[in-house]
């Protein structure tokens, strides 16, 4: 079985924590599945959990090079420039990144409030923009916009592949069969 949950802001990619923190185990009681993928702490939006190992190494390995799209709230506005130089790519202390894609958007339509909320600035403006990866890595996008003077404010994962958020309010989950999930990537 493949869940597509929406994961809420300051909730762990893991089913337990020592230190007593958020983890999925808070909204997905489902045994025997396991992230395809990671989220940060602090990022929110889509993640994928499975049952099926084979599935979870084809969503999660780099080489499947499975699109995923970020909004993301920046500091600032893109410029054409700007945008065009993530797609070009930009370099991060492990190596050249790009973007597959890079635009601006308005505030996404289907957008929850954060709790808690980001710091209004009176004096700095803030805008959306939309980045699509087909890699992973380690607060990639933070970093990528960071590398163009952007910085991400909030940052939400809407898609996977040929999933989304679509419907899903934070916390909240969908179960897929293994058959759909890979019919899905085909």
């Amino acid at each position: 079985m493949l869940i597509v949950v929406n994961k809420p802001y300051r909730v762990l990619c893991q089913f337990t924590d020592p230190d007593g923190r958020a983890t999925l185990a808070d909204y997905v009681k489902t045994p025997g599945v396991y992230p395809a993928g990671r989220l940060d702490f602090d990022s929110e939006g889509l993640l994928l959990l499975t049952d099926d190992g084979r599935l979870q190494a084809r969503i999660s390995q780099p080489k499947s090079k499975i699109k995923k799209r970020y909004w993301a709230q920046i500091e600032g506005q893109a410029s054409d420039e700007q945008l065009q130089q993530l797609v070009t790519g930009v370099k991060l202390k492990d190596g050249m990144a790009r973007a597959v894609a890079a635009s601006r958007i308005d505030p996404p339509e289907m957008l929850w409030e954060r709790d808690p909320p980001i710091r209004f600035r009176k004096n700095v403006a803030d805008s959306w923009i939309e980045i699509t990866l087909s890699e992973g890595r380690n607060r990639q996008v933070r970093r990528m916009t960071a590398a163009v003077n952007l910085p991400t404010l909030r940052l939400i994962r809407y898609a996977v592949g040929p999933w989304t958020l679509e419907n899903l309010a934070p916390g909240e989950f969908r179960e897929i069969s293994n058959t759909d999930a890979w019919s899905d990537l085909q």
